[in-house]
């Protein structure tokens, strides 16, 4: 098997690509990066060695970070936030047939343990602009825009059971907070809100408790089988080309 690099793994082993950031979320403006994301799925031979493939990949571009399948996965079977809105991104750049699989999966990944780990995520953050308020006298205004988006989001999906990443008709008013045209302490109690109001949906959500792991690790096995068989039928074809003298060196 020729040797891959990170950046060959990204190239030729991708199964999904996204954009995400705030072009995803539908608050991009006129200097706003293009954030792309990706999963890629390693070669299986790849992990028969000692030196196994990466679990994630940064670039090739300056915005651009992928995550090997099975991180991937791991990662949104614990609900992390990062992982399952890259999963729901409505700016799909690329997806291949095992990409697609993955995509009609994501109800597996999605539980009520989304209350815990976005709203935990979120207090970090919150404590975050609390420091910058008493230091400098002010949060840096676009991460509190993009808490409220957080925490809007962790409400609605823990009521609805359904995760929507573009905020639609809120983007005038968290634009308006990107601006600062908004008040600490009204910014500050809407936090206060929608964390408390998260919390009450979660105790009524239709969300189920636990994700659905098994299915999520039959569509890991699959996948890997099917790059094993894949290996097995490109290394039969190479040898054919040998055997029947096609190869010559030089």
């Amino acid at each position: 098997m020729r040797p891959e690099t990170p950046e060959t793994l990204v190239r030729d082993h991708t199964i999904y690509a996204c954009v995400m950031g705030s072009r995803a979320f539908g608050l991009a403006t006129d200097g706003s990066d293009t954030d792309r994301r990706g999963v890629f799925l390693a070669p299986t031979p790849l992990f028969w060695r000692f030196d196994k493939p990466p679990t994630h990949v940064e670039g090739p571009g300056e915005e651009q970070f992928s995550w090997e399948l099975e991180r991937f996965c791991e990662l949104a079977l614990r609900a992390n936030p990062n992982i399952l809105e890259c999963l729901h991104s409505p700016l799909v750049e690329y997806v291949d047939d095992t990409g697609r699989e993955l995509l009609a999966l994501r109800s597996a990944f999605l539980s009520r343990r989304v209350h815990e780990t976005f709203i935990r995520y979120a207090h970090g953050q919150r404590r975050k602009l609390e420091a910058d308020v008493r230091n400098h006298g002010a949060p840096r205004w676009k991460h509190a825009m993009h808490l409220l988006r957080l925490l809007m989001t962790a409400r609605d999906l823990l009521r609805t059971g359904t995760l929507t990443v573009d905020v639609g008709d809120r983007r005038g008013p968290l634009l308006a907070v990107k601006r600062g045209e908004v008040p600490w302490p009204e910014v500050d109690a809407r936090m206060t809100r929608l964390a408390l109001e998260a919390e009450e949906a979660a105790g009524r959500s239709p969300l189920p408790a636990e994700p659905d792991r098994r299915r999520v690790e039959d569509f890991l096995a699959r996948s890997r089988r099917a790059s094993a068989l894949q290996a097995d039928a490109d290394h039969e074809v190479v040898q054919g080309v040998v055997g029947g003298g096609r190869l010559r060196q030089v």
